[in-house]
C-alpha cells in the first residue's frame, strides 16, 4: 500500500519524532562504531591519531547527519529517488574522467576537505530507486518480461562503470543487492534460477578466458582467486595478506591475547590492519568471544531492520529498509569471509568499524534513511 493512502496524521510531527527514533537501532550502531574506534586506537600502538579521532569526528557527523534524515518525511526521500540515482550515475561517470587514483585504482573524487568514493553513495541510491520502482509498479506487472529488464539495466548501468575503476568487489556488492531487492519485490523465482545458471557459466568462462586475448579480469584479480584456492602458493606474495591473517585469527584461540597485546598487528606483520583486515585484529586480541560479540551486534542491526520493515505498511518504507538491511549484511559478511580465506580478498571495508570517510558517512546516511521510514510509517491512530 502507498503511503499516500494513510493520512498524514497518522504521523508524528514536529519536534516530537526525536521520540520515535529507532532508538534500540541507533545504540547499536553506536555500539558497533565504539568497537571500532577501540581497535582503531590498539593498532595505532595506543593513540587516537592517525585514525581514531577522525573516525569518531566522522561517526559523530554522521550520527547527526542520520538524525537529520530522519526528521525528514519519507515521502520525499521517496519523490527525489531517481535524481539521486542519476547523480550517482553522473559521480561515477565523473570518476572515469575527473578521478583521483590510489593503489592502482581510479574510484574517488577529491572535494579537498575530503575524497568521495560516488561507489560507496550509488549502494544505497540504488536501493532507494529501485525501491521507488517497485512501489510505483502494479504487483501484477513485477515479473513480465519487459518490467523486469528495467531493473535489470539500472542494476548493470552503474556496475560496469564500477567494473572499470576497476572495483570488482563493490560491482560484486551492487549486483547482489540489486538481485536480492528484486528477489525481496517478490520477482518471479524462475529469474533467479536463470541468472544462477548464467553466473556458473560465466565463472567458467573467467577461468576459460586467462591468458587469452578476450580475458574477462586483470591480471590482479586472478592472482586473487589464486590465492583464495592456495595461499601457500606464495606466502610472501599475494598470499602473504590471507597468510598473516589466518595467523592473528588462530592465535587469538578463545578469549584473545589482551588489549594490544596482538603481535601481528602491532609488530606490522597484519597489511591493512586499520581497514579491510580490522576484524583479525579484534579476533586477535579478543578472540573468539569478540569475534562472536561483534557478529551478534551484526545481527541485531539487521533483526531490528527486518523487524521495522515487516511493521512497516507502506510498500516504498518496506522495501528501502530491507534493502539496505541486505547491504550492510553483505558488507560485513563478505568482510568477514574475505579475512578467514572462506571468499578472495575484494577489499570491502567491515561498516563501521574499519577507518574510511566515505563509507562511514554514506552508511550514516543509509540508517538515517531507515530512520526516515521508522519514524513516518503510517499509524492506525492520531500522534
Amino acid at each position: 500500500m502507498s503511503y499516500l493512502e494513510y493520512s498524514v496524521k497518522s504521523v508524528p510531527t514536529g519536534p516530537r519524532k526525536i521520540l520515535f527514533l529507532n532508538w534500540p537501532l541507533t545504540i547499536l550502531l553506536v555500539a558497533v562504531a565504539g568497537v571500532g574506534f577501540l581497535m582503531l586506537y590498539s593498532v595505532a600502538g595506543g593513540s587516537y591519531s592517525p585514525w581514531a579521532e577522525p573516525q569518531m569526528k566522522r561517526f559523530a557527523m554522521g550520527l547527526v547527519l542520520m538524525v537529520l534524515i530522519g526528521m525528514v518525511p519519507i515521502w520525499f526521500w521517496r519523490s527525489v529517488a531517481g535524481f539521486a540515482y542519476g547523480v550517482s550515475v553522473m559521480l561515477l561517470l565523473g570518476v572515469e574522467f575527473f578521478g583521483s587514483v590510489g593503489m592502482g585504482a581510479q574510484r574517488w573524487i577529491d572535494l579537498g576537505f575530503m575524497r568521495l568514493q560516488p561507489s560507496e553513495l550509488m549502494k544505497i541510491t540504488l536501493v532507494m530507486f529501485l525501491a521507488a520502482y517497485y512501489d510505483w509498479l502494479p504487483a501484477k506487472k513485477k515479473s513480465k518480461p519487459l518490467w523486469v529488464l528495467v531493473p535489470i539495466v539500472i542494476i548493470l548501468l552503474p556496475t560496469a562503470l564500477v567494473i572499470q575503476q576497476p572495483d570488482l568487489g563493490t560491482s560484486i556488492l551492487l549486483l547482489a543487492a540489486g538481485g536480492g531487492l528484486m528477489f525481496l519485490a517478490g520477482v518471479h523465482w524462475a529469474y533467479f534460477a536463470a541468472v544462477i545458471a548464467a553466473g556458473i557459466g560465466l565463472i567458467a568462462a573467467v577461468f576459460q578466458s586467462r591468458g587469452q586475448s578476450w580475458q574477462l579480469l586483470n591480471n590482479y584479480q586472478y592472482r586473487r582467486i589464486d590465492t583464495f584456492l592456495d595461499p601457500s602458493q606464495d606466502p610472501l606474495g599475494a598470499g602473504y595478506h590471507i597468510t598473516q591473517s589466518k595467523i592473528a585469527l588462530g592465535s587469538g584461540g578463545i578469549s584473545g591475547r589482551g588489549f594490544m597485546q596482538g603481535t601481528q598487528s602491532r609488530l606490522n606483520f597484519l597489511p591493512e590492519k586499520h581497514t579491510d583486515f580490522i576484524f583479525t585484529t579484534l579476533a586477535e586480541e579478543f578472540g573468539f568471544i569478540g569475534a562472536i560479540s561483534l557478529l551478534s551486534l551484526y545481527f541485531l542491526i539487521i533483526v531490528f531492520c527486518i523487524s521495522s520493515a515487516i511493521a512497516n505498511r507502506d510498500r516504498f518504507s518496506s522495501l528501502l529498509i530491507l534493502g539496505i538491511a541486505l547491504n550492510f549484511f553483505l558488507f560485513f559478511a563478505v568482510n568477514m569471509s574475505m579475512v578467514m580465506g572462506m571468499a578472495p580478498v575484494v577489499g570491502v571495508p567491515l561498516p563501521l568499524v574499519s577507518y574510511g570517510g566515505s563509507a562511514m558517512l554514506v552508511l550514516m546516511v543509509a540508517f538515517g534513511l531507515v530512520q526516515s521510514a521508522h519514524i513516518h510509517r503510517p499509524r492506525s491512530s492520531n500522534l
